[in-house]
């Protein structure tokens, strides 16, 4: 384990956060985000962050995923944001959840949710960019989360149609915490796994579309996942083999990836794939294959 993965989970330098056992609170966390993701509709409100907002709360992120803790929560605190550590019942994972102190206010702001990985160094992010709107994409992100070292899983805050216009679609604009969070890790040299979900008349006879968004640089983990979802049952579009719908050429958090030359994976699940419980957990296993190549390789510098 690395100094700052000590320092993160309460080292010398930083003992407000609990050691195992020392004060964590004991969650099952696909029931957290569930009760989080519950809330969202497309008539609860969205604020439009700032950009002051915005970079000081990638900027607490980044300052937690180094061990700063101390620091990360008197930035994020001044943005209303806390942070607390929880213990996963079911994995027995500890997590630094980063949350919105206004998510259960009538008029929330939808800035979403941090969750990262204190057991193991963080290397890759899981983007889930539209919870509620694309069902149950923040559980196979949780999935995913559990079953590999090293990831940071952030939610967006917001239904994708909550807000004016399309300013809560975290997918396709910039001026979102959603977005500046992921800069802050695409600055560290994490690749990205960016989970949404397509209407079965979208692509019919396919259980997913994969692709690499805007850039190349993840195409061989892209062909290791589609291979690891055909070996489960899937059916999969490439979109590095042939057109595709939804294949996120024009995703924001892809374009942040590509310009870094770091690997992106946009990956859209059917909904007999997403809503269905033995195939949304062997999808899991399938992307589980990436994310621990991704945990297991020599750092981005």
């Amino acid at each position: 384990m690395t100094a700052a993965v000590h320092a993160t989970r309460g080292g010398a330098t930083e003992s407000a956060d609990p050691r195992p056992g020392q004060g964590a609170r004991q969650e099952n966390l696909a029931q957290e985000v569930a009760d989080y993701t519950s809330r969202f509709s497309p008539d609860r409100g969205y604020q439009r962050p700032g950009r002051a907002d915005r970079t000081a709360i990638a900027h607490g992120v980044g300052l937690l995923i180094d061990g700063h803790r101390a620091q990360a929560e008197r930035i994020l605190s001044e943005r209303d944001f806390t942070v607390r550590t929880i213990l996963d019942r079911v994995s027995g994972h500890h997590y630094a959840e980063v949350a919105d102190r206004t998510d259960e206010a009538v008029t929330p702001r939808g800035w979403g949710r941090v969750y990262i990985d204190l057991d193991h160094t963080p290397r890759f992010s899981i983007q889930i960019p539209h919870p509620a709107f694309d069902e149950s994409t923040e559980q196979l992100g949780v999935r995913v989360l559990r079953d590999s070292p090293g990831g940071i899983l952030v939610i967006a805050g917001a239904h994708r149609k909550a807000g004016v216009g399309n300013s809560a679609d975290v997918a396709h604009r910039r001026n979102t915490v959603f977005y500046a969070i992921c800069v802050e890790l695409v600055r560290r040299g994490m690749p990205g796994l960016q989970l949404h979900g397509f209407a079965a008349s979208t692509a019919p006879g396919y259980g997913a579309v994969a692709s690499t968004g805007a850039g190349p640089a993840g195409r061989s983990d892209a062909r290791r996942l589609a291979d690891a979802l055909g070996t489960h049952g899937f059916h999969v579009c490439r979109a590095w083999v042939r057109t595709c719908p939804v294949e996120g050429s024009t995703n924001m958090e892809g374009r942040a990836a590509n310009a870094a030359d770091l690997p992106f994976l946009h990956v859209e699940f059917a909904p007999d794939v997403r809503l269905n419980e033995s195939a949304a957990e062997r999808a899991a296993t399938a992307m589980s294959e990436i994310t621990h190549r991704w945990a297991t390789a020599p750092a981005a510098t």
